[in-house]
């Protein structure tokens, strides 16, 4: 059923995308929605449960295309050449979200410091798949558009050793693993430089080339290759997706040019896949195990505790305050928190179920609230929409009559003339 499900959902998105498109109507949110209607305390159609080991498959592989993909749209040049905000936003936006979140589960949700402290860090993590259209549009500035990207790219690998440290704090462990958590960080890199150079290296050498029919499949194998040895290694998979997706664009931007368009519509699929899984999570009973302090957590979380992170990291940046703002918004939770929720869940630690709820609404507001307004915020950046062609000709029929001589003579009051030939203010 969940294939079938699945098939019909997406061709009812695809059949509204271009609407969805012009307007605040997310095909994420339709995928959520749809999970939501279907699952087993609602429509009964989808059998899951967070313990569905297909739950957290999907999240997982669906996050590391994402990420995969995503790094594909940057290289170390443009890193080294960009890296100041992005630097800032990692450097002292995502352990001050951290706290901030923090502070709000134990005020306001009333969870235990060791609990606050572990929530905060599952939930900040940013994901740029719910703010598609602010990332991917071009008439955003490109500096903002970095941003989001690098960010959101490199703080899911930063915030698991903070995940797995504080998990262990909340269940009462003396050993930490701070060495397991290093080499980990450490192997997820590797993995993510080695392979895809290597794959390049052997693509140009004289023994083997790529036909144009199985050129776009070298991606595929390059990303299936990081993830089984990122599995068989324990390496952390998504610092190896976006450090694999950074070396293709680096080093093969003709591999890169033959994937990119295949690459995004696989990541496309699996993130929609994901989300209906997870929507199928969330049923009117679920949300109503949630104390009305919890949902006031859940908006605080992300309307405070992001906003606040980066505008003191942002002081003096010389960024411009509608980039600040944007920036500041588009902050939405998604598979990382995801993926660390289930983490949680399955840890048995005492406050595990009211932890992953509290997290499982956060990621649902978030959803809901950045996919509808990402079109929204890249308009605003678009200053190059043409005039209608409607709007010269209504003042030229207004136009007092006498007001300007013939094309090409001055005014006769001498008023100046604009860069279209009509009358400036004078």
């Amino acid at each position: 059923m969940l294939l079938l499900s699945f098939a019909v959902v997406l061709l009812l998105a695809v059949l509204v995308s271009a609407l969805a498109h012009r307007t605040i109507l997310s095909t994420a949110a339709l995928f959520l929605v749809a999970g939501f209607l279907l699952g087993e305390d609602t429509g009964g159609v989808l059998h899951l449960d967070a313990e569905s080991p297909i739950v957290a498959q999907l999240a997982e592989l669906a996050l590391f295309a994402v990420l995969f993909t995503d790094g594909m749209r940057v290289g170390w040049a443009d890193l080294r050449s960009a890296w100041r905000l992005p630097g800032r936003a990692l450097g002292w936006g995502l352990p001050l979200t951290l706290l901030v979140t923090a502070v709000l589960a134990h005020y306001v949700a009333g969870l235990n410091w060791p609990e606050a402290l572990l929530i905060g860090a599952v939930l900040a993590p940013t994901d740029p798949v719910f703010a598609a259209a602010l990332v991917g549009n071009d008439k955003v500035p490109a500096r903002l558009r970095h941003l989001l990207n690098v960010e959101s790219g490199v703080n899911d690998g930063l915030a698991l050793p903070f995940v797995v440290v504080l998990l262990a704090v909340a269940a009462g462990s003396n050993d930490l693993h701070l060495g397991a958590l290093a080499t980990e960080l450490a192997v997820g890199l590797l993995i993510g430089v080695l392979v895809p150079l290597s794959a390049i290296a052997l693509e140009r050498s004289r023994w083997f080339a790529a036909s144009v029919a199985y050129a776009p499949l070298n991606g595929v194998a390059i990303g299936l290759l990081v993830l089984a040895l990122g599995k068989v290694t324990h390496g952390n998979l998504f610092l190896a997706a976006f450090a694999a997706g950074i070396t293709v664009a680096t080093f093969g931007p003709r591999e890169r040019a033959a994937f990119e368009h295949f690459g995004e519509n696989v990541a496309e699929l699996l993130k929609l896949a994901a989300l209906l899984v997870f929507g199928a999570l969330i049923s009117v009973q679920f949300l109503g195990e949630i104390s009305w302090t919890g949902w006031v957590f859940a908006v605080l979380a992300i309307v405070v505790a992001r906003p606040v992170a980066l505008w003191i990291s942002f002081l003096r940046s010389g960024l411009g305050l509608r980039e600040q703002a944007a920036a500041m918004w588009f902050g939405p939770k998604g598979f990382a928190s995801v993926v660390y929720g289930l983490l949680v869940l399955k840890s048995g630690i005492p406050a595990g179920d009211e932890v992953f709820h509290l997290v499982a609404l956060t990621i649902v507001i978030s959803i809901l609230a950045h996919s509808s307004t990402d079109v929204v915020i890249a308009r605003a950046f678009d200053t190059t929409r043409e005039t209608p062609q409607w709007h010269g000709v209504l003042r030229r029929i207004r136009r007092p009559r006498g007001a300007a001589g013939a094309p090409g003579e001055a005014p006769a009051d001498g008023a100046p003339v604009d860069r279209e030939g009509e009358i400036g203010p004078g």
